[in-house]
């Protein structure tokens, strides 16, 4: 199918990461898809919750928001707070702890803060993509103050879209494609090939296991060049 803005069904729209973007964030990243930006920041404290105190193991958890301007109209803050933005920090949440031992972190909690700059679809899997290597520099930064003894990374993460229109999967859907779609899904996957978190919702016709085996493909498709440009970012730290 021709798709709006010419890209094959298979392609990925143009992306690139930016890091050491804050000065006070332990790890910083602006992620650029498409027209999608997000900035993704770490902030470590010597804390964990409740839970988890006298265990000896850290934390990882998220914050997500989409600033005023990020879209056509404006955003009030309070959507931070709201189902939709609860929904995707606690995603990213537990995508990043699929990436890390926790163990090592010792009794610290790591923040990921992922504020949508501009929103033209996707912000929830760029913000995961773009945070892993935020987290992967927070740690790097960890490890050169002697806060940790070892890198935890266990699992490269990222995480990609895919829809259904008119019955053909594309990959990385822009916002316009987004409202088209029959299908939507956003899939998360480590660098092991296996997944994280698969989410999938019909908005008309259900979709068949063929539908979803074709889906799980071209996610993955997707993903391996996502981790390819996470570790050329990683390797200019």
């Amino acid at each position: 199918m021709k798709r709006l803005d010419g890209r094959s069904h298979n392609e990925l729209r143009p992306v690139s990461m930016t890091h050491g973007v804050q000065l006070y964030a332990d790890g910083s990243v602006i992620i650029e898809a498409g027209l999608t930006r997000v900035l993704c920041s770490v902030t470590v404290e010597d804390d964990v919750p409740k839970f988890l105190k006298g265990s000896g193991g850290g934390w990882i958890t998220a914050e997500y928001a989409m600033l005023p301007s990020s879209t056509s109209t404006r955003i009030s803050r309070d959507s931070r707070t709201g189902g939709r933005a609860r929904e995707i920090q606690r995603l990213i949440g537990r995508s990043l702890r699929a990436a890390v031992d926790m163990q090592v972190l010792g009794e610290r909690t790591l923040t990921i803060d992922c504020d949508v700059i501009q929103a033209d679809g996707g912000t929830r899997t760029a913000s995961i993509t773009g945070a892993y290597v935020a987290l992967y520099q927070a740690l790097v930064n960890m490890k050169e103050r002697n806060d940790i003894q070892r890198l935890p990374i266990i699992n490269g993460v990222a995480a990609v879209s895919v829809g259904i229109i008119n019955d053909i999967p594309i990959l990385d859907m822009a916002y316009e494609e987004d409202v088209m779609a029959d299908t939507d899904f956003n899939v998360v996957m480590t660098d092991r090939g296996e997944f994280v978190e698969i989410q999938g919702t019909a908005e008309a016709n259900p979709f068949s296991p063929m539908i979803l085996d074709d889906v799980l493909i071209l996610a993955n498709e997707g993903i391996e060049q996502l981790l390819k440009i996470q570790a050329q970012v990683i390797e200019s730290f």
